[in-house]
């Protein structure tokens, strides 16, 4: 348990806040936490809310179990499952559940991950070129690097780590891999920062940061995940409930505003001069642009400082 009990889940207390109406409003409440992790999130609604069941989903197995552990006291009150979260609907189906009362997503890589050097996303520790969030499956970041066209691995670069020297970074990886295959990441991170310029180098932390985080997103297909999730999430919410979700990086959140956005404006003709009722919005946002985290949480936990949280609720069937 030392593990999780040093784990600091970012922003807990206001994502419990904002999903408390939904689950007071009910007398038998389901959250879904969609991104379970080591389960601090799940943990604080659990221990606020005597009668409100939480379906955890994760796609890293050590993770899930650690969560399955730390929570296990909690009995039937607690459910979880091994998928990725674009498999929300499949997997209320599978606890045949149709409606639920909100929903948590804490997106991006989790501190554990991180933290655990074997597993290849941190830069700080050498180890396989892997990025997989579920082990059990898909591409690695070793594949990318070493088979990847050149066209392709440039278009990751730059979409996913908004990396400006992405073409040099590629053709410094093309003559390297033809020598030997990369396949550690401390070798990799020594790569990109040869790649770029020397006065560049000198700010905005290490050179390698966009690089990794460009391959983590690619072998994890974070963002295409998250456009499949969010709208089935919305689809499952009951009036009232609410869909929670903290973004660590401007990818993600671009999306969940446009999701939110777009969920939330009425589909009326403009020139009509009143509102038709099937067209009306479904959702409001429960506040305006995004929220960040207290000056104090940032100082206890520096991992919280990039994030942004937003809610939206249902307010129409």
């Amino acid at each position: 348990m030392g593990e999780t009990m040093q784990h600091i889940s970012v922003m807990r207390d206001r994502c419990v806040d904002l999903l408390s109406p939904s689950i007071l409003a009910t007398e038998n409440p389901v959250v879904v936490d969609a991104t379970l992790g080591l389960g601090g999130h799940s943990e604080a609604l659990l221990q606020r809310f005597s009668n409100l069941t939480v379906i955890g989903i994760d796609r890293d197995t050590e993770a899930l179990a650690k969560a399955r552990t730390r929570l296990a006291a909690f009995g039937e009150r607690f459910k979880s499952t091994h998928a990725i979260f674009d498999e929300f609907s499949h997997v209320l189906q599978g606890f045949g559940i149709e409606k639920i009362n909100g929903v948590l997503f804490d997106l991006g890589v989790s501190s554990m991950q991180l933290d655990e050097g074997s597993r290849g996303f941190s830069y700080s520790h050498d180890a396989p070129l892997d990025m997989r969030m579920d082990q059990t499956r898909g591409t690695t970041a070793y594949e990318i690097v070493n088979t990847y066209e050149p066209g392709e691995m440039v278009r990751i670069l730059r979409v996913y780590g908004e990396e400006k020297f992405a073409t040099r970074i590629v053709e410094n990886i093309i003559k390297a891999r033809a020598i030997a295959p990369l396949n550690s990441t401390v070798e990799l991170a020594a790569l990109v920062k040869e790649s770029i310029p020397a006065a560049t180098r000198r700010t905005g932390g290490n050179p390698a940061k966009r690089t990794f985080q460009a391959l983590r997103i690619a072998v994890n297909d974070e963002l295409g995940a998250i456009e499949r999730a969010i709208p089935q999430a919305l689809d499952h919410i009951v009036i009232g409930g609410r869909v929670v979700v903290m973004s660590f990086q401007s990818l993600e959140d671009r999306i969940i505003k446009e999701k939110f956005a777009d969920a939330s404006t009425s589909k009326s003709p403009r020139e009509l001069p009143i509102e038709l009722p099937e067209y009306a919005a479904k959702f409001k946002l429960v506040f305006n642009s995004s929220e960040k985290p207290s000056e104090e949480e940032i100082a206890e936990n520096s991992r919280a400082a990039s994030v942004r949280l937003r809610a939206i609720e249902r307010v129409a069937a």
